[in-house]
């Protein structure tokens, strides 16, 4: 075959992972992509640089209109979408920001799908449908100011008083909680932990606003205090017990983090091309110089690796054959390599590197929060150690 008769060479996919998806793939993530375009990359750096979303709620309706919240999960008016669609959609909203992937994962794969899996049918009726049109927003409440990566030594507690529960403690870095209207906390009782769905008007409760981040500015985060909150008994989610239950709501949104990091890196190496073929130094453009193509290639070659990965995971997801371990890997390989191309990028592009004239830096820092959250990359790597050796030690 002549060369000339192969498709072009695509910058923004070198290894042509596009041929590997569905036509109705590519639909989901152009949707998501012209979305983007239109509502969220003219505003983003403002929102990023007052570390506000003054049009969260219209945004949220916007993202529920096409289906993106709860987008992965059947019925209830949430789109059923596949693993694979579902992942293509983060990776476009975190192209865009690691703010915006945050709110729909948040609201998607913590908050709906817990009430999802472990609800009663009660609460599906009356959160699931507002919330995956974006008319309500929750909120996940599990970290707490003395509990990270140990979520078992969660000092939140809920005791019974007559027919009812009553909930005391704080939660800590919860995405959505200062405009959520619903909240999943869990608490521990005397039956081990439980989940709670807790409307944000109930009295006691209250999410003061986290200030003076310096990363996930475009994203509002704050905390849950819960001051002699009264629930009904059947506030409780009734088919979640101990610790499994949030974890696997946890697993639902890393898996959203393997693709969406991805994205973030997408952005930044476009934007570090783009301006390498456009500055001059020393007489001609600093594409021109070997030291840079370097750098560009090996950011294409982890931008690549990292989407084969992704992909790879949604398949097996797809398929019912993604384990918890898997998603681990997945995350922990994922935002690293994002994080080194954004860093990489950062230098190509020198001192404009840290201006939020450009995408880079904006997606850097947000990167070290992402990777962070969802469990901290030391976490994830003894969750592979652990499946590797089969020796635990966490402890």
């Amino acid at each position: 075959m002549n060369i000339n008769d192969l498709p072009p060479f695509d910058p923004a996919d070198p290894a042509g992972v596009d041929d590997l998806l569905t036509e109705r793939e590519r639909d989901v993530r152009d949707a998501v992509a012209r979305l983007c375009a239109t509502h969220v990359e003219p505003n983003v750096a403002e929102w990023f640089e007052s570390g506000d979303i003054p049009e969260i709620r219209e945004l949220a309706k916007r993202l529920g209109e096409l289906g993106l919240l709860g987008m992965h999960l059947e019925g209830y008016g949430c789109a059923g979408m596949s693993a694979t669609e579902y992942g293509l959609a983060c990776l476009e909203l975190e192209a865009a920001d690691s703010g915006l992937r945050s709110l729909v994962s948040v609201q998607g794969s913590l908050a709906m799908f817990a009430i999802w899996r472990f609800g009663s049918e009660e609460h599906k009726q009356r959160w699931l449908p507002p919330m995956a049109a974006g008319d309500a927003i929750g909120c996940f409440g599990l970290t707490e100011p003395d509990a990270g990566s140990d979520p078992g030594s969660m000092r939140t507690r809920a005791r019974r008083d007559g027919d009812d529960w009553v909930l005391d403690g704080r939660k800590m870095w919860i995405t959505n909680s200062p405009v959520a209207d619903v909240a999943v906390v869990w608490a521990r009782t005397e039956d081990g932990i439980r989940g709670f769905v807790v409307p944000a008007d109930t009295p006691g409760f209250s999410a003061p606003r986290i200030e003076h981040k310096l990363s996930l500015r475009a994203s509002v985060t704050g905390e849950i205090v819960l001051d002699d909150v009264r629930l009904p008994a059947d506030a409780m989610l009734p088919e979640a017990r101990g610790l499994r239950g949030p974890l696997s709501c946890l697993n639902e949104a890393r898996y959203g983090i393997v693709w969406g990091a991805m994205g973030a890196a997408r952005t930044a190496l476009a934007s570090a091309l783009s301006y390498a073929g456009q500055r001059t130094q020393f007489g001609k453009p600093i594409a021109g110089f070997q030291l840079t193509q370097a750098k560009l290639a090996e950011m294409a070659v982890r931008y690549t690796h990292g989407v084969l990965l992704a992909m790879h995971l949604g398949r097996r997801k797809d398929a019912g054959r993604l384990r918890p371990e898997q998603i681990s890997l997945g995350k922990l390989s994922n935002v690293n390599l994002a994080l080194d191309i954004c860093r990489t990028a950062r230098t190509v592009l020198g001192a404009n590197g840290i201006s939020l004239e450009y995408p880079v830096i904006r997606h850097m820092v947000n990167l070290e929060s992402v990777l962070t959250y969802e469990g901290t990359p030391e976490m994830h790597t003894l969750v592979v150690g652990n499946a590797l050796t089969g020796i635990q030690a966490f402890r």
